[in-house]
C-alpha cells in the first residue's frame, strides 16, 4: 500500500472540513497545482483514504426528532451475519456495529418521535430472530461530530 505523505495529509484536513471546496483553492492553500490536487486526491480514492462524498442530511429537519443507540444483545454472536440484513431492511437504522461488552451489537437508529422508536423496537427490532434483548439510549445532544485527526498517529 502507498504511503500518505505530508501533502496528501494537508490536502484531507482540508478537504475533510469542507468537501465542496474547489481544488484551485485547495491547490492555492497548499501552494501546487490544480492538477496535483486532482491526481492526489484520486490517488486517494483508489486507495481507499477516502470512502465517501456527499451531503450531511439534518434529520431533524426531516422529522427525524429522535436519535437512538439501541444495544442489542443476539442469542448467539454468530447469528451477527444474519442479523444485520434485517436491520438493512429499516431504513431508520443508519449504522450497525458488532461489538465487544454487554451487547453483541450497536445500532444507531433515527425516529420520528419516541412513539415511532417504540414501534421500531417492538415491531421490528425486537421481531428479528435471534434478538434476546434490547436496551435503548437517546441522545440528548449530539455536541461533537468530526472526521479522525488527519495527522500521524506519532505526531500527536
Amino acid at each position: 500500500m502507498e504511503k500518505i505523505d505530508k501533502l496528501d495529509r494537508q490536502i484531507l484536513n482540508i478537504i475533510s472540513k469542507n468537501a465542496r471546496i474547489p481544488f484551485k483553492d485547495v491547490a492555492e492553500e497548499c501552494g501546487v497545482s490544480r492538477a496535483a490536487i486532482h491526481q492526489r486526491v484520486q490517488r486517494m480514492i483508489d486507495m481507499n483514504v477516502i470512502v465517501g462524498s456527499g451531503y450531511h442530511i439534518n434529520p431533524k429537519i426531516l422529522g427525524y426528532n429522535t436519535c437512538t443507540y439501541i444495544g442489542v444483545k443476539l442469542e448467539r454472536g454468530s447469528m451477527y451475519k444474519d442479523v444485520v440484513p434485517e436491520f438493512e431492511k429499516i431504513p431508520e437504522v443508519v449504522e450497525c456495529h458488532f461489538t465487544t461488552g454487554p451487547y453483541t451489537m450497536l445500532i444507531k437508529l433515527y425516529a420520528r418521535d419516541n412513539e415511532h422508536l417504540m414501534e421500531l423496537l417492538n415491531t421490528k427490532i425486537q421481531e428479528i430472530e435471534g434478538v434476546t434483548a434490547t436496551e435503548t439510549l437517546i441522545s440528548l445532544r449530539q455536541s461533537v461530530k468530526r472526521e479522525i485527526p488527519i495527522c500521524k498517529p506519532e505526531d500527536q
